[in-house]
């Protein structure tokens, strides 16, 4: 079921994780970061924001946080807050997660976001072509505020300079 699961969530995913204890994070509050990330993934995320409103939280009863984190193969350590919207079909590489890791877990983060992106390629390479090239197109970067931001969906670069920008200008 755990590994069905994974799958399920893998195929389309947008993550939104924080932590206020490395980089620009001082200066707000896990709450602040975690409003901030969820309004940027909503107004730059696309039509899945709308199949998939964002979680926010890590939130024991509803699951889906935890869920997300598996996927992602990230651990609850590696995050102070939260935001997520995720497709519960494997049709659709789709993911963004912006990502301001623990003081310390920082290489965990990139490496866990790294492996989420090659396991979407490999789950598309042949299964669906069109796919595969969204996942091949996926942007990984750390922003200046010490954010990991992944993107991975039909016009990457755009979204991701959409969403940059506004966690920049933030």
């Amino acid at each position: 079921m755990r590994g069905t699961c994974a799958l399920l969530w893998s195929g389309a995913l947008l993550l939104s994780l924080l932590s206020g204890c490395s980089g620009g994070g001082a200066d707000r509050t896990p709450e602040e970061w975690t409003e901030l990330y969820q309004q940027a993934i909503t107004a730059h995320g696309g039509e899945m924001v709308e199949y998939n409103p964002v979680i926010s939280a890590f939130d024991p009863e509803d699951g889906r946080a935890s869920l997300a984190l598996e996927s992602l193969g990230l651990e609850e350590e590696d995050v102070e807050a939260m935001g997520v919207s995720a497709s519960v079909m494997n049709t659709q590489a789709y993911a963004i997660a912006a990502v301001l890791p623990v003081q310390g877990r920082e290489s965990a983060v990139q490496e866990a976001l790294q492996g989420y992106i090659e396991r979407q390629q490999s789950s598309f390479e042949f299964y669906l072509p069109d796919q595969y090239q969204v996942a091949q197109d996926a942007r990984l970067d750390t922003l200046e505020d010490g954010t990991v931001l992944l993107v991975m969906c039909s016009d990457a670069d755009q979204v991701f300079q959409n969403i940059r920008g506004e966690l920049e200008s933030a």
